[in-house]
């Protein structure tokens, strides 16, 4: 008996569903709700979906118009890569961590700086932003760049959350590492997931000024009319200044080299950070190109301040592990560092952390690619911001996507729409695919797309 278009067409949809769900069940979310919520990890926590809250690490968070935290990620939250034993990571962060420890003790012999390793990601919008004088309008706020759990509770997007809280705590030189969490485009370098290091030191008059000639007649602020310059805070003293800018610089200068090597080429990039001021970006010579590893800067005094060391000044810098790791170790692909794949974490268990290890690239399995084409909304529909879209891929599709890219951006000459095009590469990083999965997972990403961002497709 034959059947109408419309019947042809909703029973093609639900096979492309059930063969998306069968081959890829492993890597799909449930489909979505208005408010997506997922447990984190953990021998009782599963992922669990509710219209009212938000549930992470054992706790709920409830859900508002902010809320746009997904499963994938959350299912993220936990997992504390920079904390498993013989993880590329892990023995990045012990590396800098054995580092600081030798090269810096007090007079006891004990290690100068503490480390912490173990603080949730969750955290408020205070934390992540305020605390780090962050202004109200600054874009890093942005909905579209971060994973909101509620307008007031976030997923960390830099270890920076913690600074005042443990400068408050009386911490005067400490390493922090954690997961941090941002929405971002899709490409071999790039993941929702990441994780940084980052260390403080702070100084008192005495212990800035001790190994200078007549240092007890300096002070390392000035008197009150101070003016800000680019090489300075209005209130410190120039004399502060370039002696913490010296003390950072010679700190992280012999840190890259203990990780990459002696003859290491490093220059160093002036730069703006709102915490920091002044700022700088190094730069490290490698494979004939200067790659950005780290920023860092002289602490603003008000941050100081606001965590009960008004009587101290002191420098902070912050790295990516995984941009570190993926130079260090040759790994070509950031989804790499999330693989249960034997042949590559059996590459990592080495009995000293200082071990050289020469990464041997897993065959590559054979990419499929697809492109997908959509009129944007009519200008006062709604808004539609491409970050959505990329996270929109990564919820459905997972680490199957390797790298999206924008082919064309059109717009009509007559009726002035606009439209965009891109390609999506396919890749497993485990197995081949076959061309019907990907057109599953691509035919859900087509219907998504206009159900979820308004768009209307030209396929």
């Amino acid at each position: 008996m034959g059947t109408s278009s419309a019947c042809r067409g909703r029973w093609q949809s639900r096979l492309s569903d059930m063969i998306l769900r069968q081959l890829l069940r492993p890597l799909l979310p449930p489909l979505a709700t208005s408010c997506r919520c997922a447990c984190t990890h953990g021998p009782a926590l599963k992922p669990a979906i509710g219209q009212e809250s938000v549930e992470v690490l054992g706790r709920a968070y409830p859900c508002d118009d902010f809320t746009n935290v997904t499963p994938k990620v959350l299912a993220k939250v936990g997992r504390n890569l920079h904390n498993q034993r013989h993880h590329p990571l892990w023995l990045l962060k012990e590396r800098i961590k054995a580092h600081f420890y030798s090269a810096y003790t007090g007079r006891s012999g004990n290690p100068l700086f503490s480390a912490h390793d173990n603080l949730s990601p969750v955290v408020t919008v205070e934390q992540n932003f305020d605390s780090l004088l962050i202004p109200p309008e600054h874009p890093s706020r942005k909905r579209g760049d971060n994973y909101y759990l509620n307008r007031s509770t976030i997923l960390r997007a830099h270890t920076s959350a913690h600074q005042r809280e443990l400068v408050s705590s009386g911490l005067d030189a400490f390493l922090l590492a954690g997961d941090v969490y941002r929405r971002d485009e899709i490409d071999a370098s790039h993941y929702p997931v990441f994780h940084q290091m980052e260390g403080v030191r702070l100084f008192s008059n005495r212990q800035l000024f001790c190994d200078v000639a007549n240092g007890d007649e300096l002070n390392m602020f000035e008197a009150a009319g101070g003016r800000r310059t680019p090489h300075k805070q209005e209130v410190h003293s120039l004399e502060a200044v370039k002696l913490l800018e010296f003390n950072l610089k010679q700190t992280l200068s012999k840190l890259v080299r203990h990780l990459f090597g002696g003859d290491l080429e490093v220059r160093w990039v002036d730069c703006y950070f709102p915490f920091t001021h002044p700022s700088f970006e190094m730069e490290v010579r490698f494979r004939g190109d200067w790659m950005e590893v780290l920023g860092c800067g002289v602490m603003e005094q008000q941050l100081l301040n606001s965590a009960g060391a008004a009587n101290k000044v002191g420098w902070a810098f912050g790295l990516g592990l995984e941009r570190l790791a993926m130079i260090l170790y040759n790994i070509p692909d950031i989804r790499m560092f999330w693989s249960q794949d034997e042949r590559f974490l059996k590459q990592f268990r080495v009995d000293d952390i200082h071990q050289e290890i020469r990464f041997q690239a897993l065959s590559k399995y054979p990419a499929l690619y697809n492109d997908i084409s959509f009129w944007l909304p009519a200008a006062g529909e709604r808004a539609f911001h491409v970050s959505d879209f990329y996270e929109l891929v990564r919820g459905i599709a997972g680490d199957v996507v390797e790298e999206v890219t924008l082919l064309d951006d059109f717009t009509h000459p007559t009726s002035g729409r606009r439209s965009l095009c891109f390609r999506l590469v396919y890749r497993h990083m485990e197995r081949t695919l076959s061309q019907q999965e990907v057109h599953a997972v691509h035919r859900q990403i087509q219907e998504r797309a206009e159900m979820e961002l308004g768009v209307e497709g030209r396929y």
